[in-house]
């Protein structure tokens, strides 16, 4: 049985429930085990509202950026008449630009966790509400698992 959430991890819990899935409030409160008027508050005060309308930069969408700025800086050095070599403030922002690629193409978040596991939650639902409920129920204890790891 996974350790009980600290209040500030079921918070995190909670923000990336509601800025990644379609749940509402009182599924999200239910699911982290707090009230619906302590969703109310974290969602007020953290603005959540607003980053739920924001957050639609994917993964893959930020890895394209990191790839194109590392090409576009490439392709200056490689035009260069002469010294086709990166002076050491380039080679500082192409090696911190490829260590943030290697961490987005090898990290798996919470929220990707939370993510992938709804849609296989959702998947089942169609055929099977109980196994459903029970991946539901296995899920939960294994995203508790990984935010008592943090």
């Amino acid at each position: 049985m996974a350790e009980k959430l600290t209040n500030k991890e079921k918070q995190g819990w909670a923000k990336i429930l509601y800025l990644k899935t379609d749940m509402n409030q009182k599924e999200i409160s239910k699911k982290v085990e707090v009230t619906e008027s302590t969703m109310s508050k974290w969602i007020i005060a953290g603005k959540w509202e607003v980053l739920r309308s924001s957050y639609v930069i994917t993964r893959e969408q930020e890895l394209r950026r990191i790839y194109i700025q590392i090409n576009e800086l490439n392709t200056v050095i490689e035009e260069r008449e002469d010294k086709r070599y990166a002076t050491p403030s380039e080679a500082d922002t192409i090696t911190k630009l490829a260590a943030a690629a290697r961490s987005l193409e090898s990290d798996t978040s919470i929220a990707e966790v939370i993510s992938v596991s709804t849609q296989i939650i959702d998947f089942v639902r169609k055929s099977d509400l109980k196994q459903a409920q029970e991946l539901s129920n296995i899920f939960d204890a294994f995203i508790k698992f990984k935010l008592n790891k943090f």
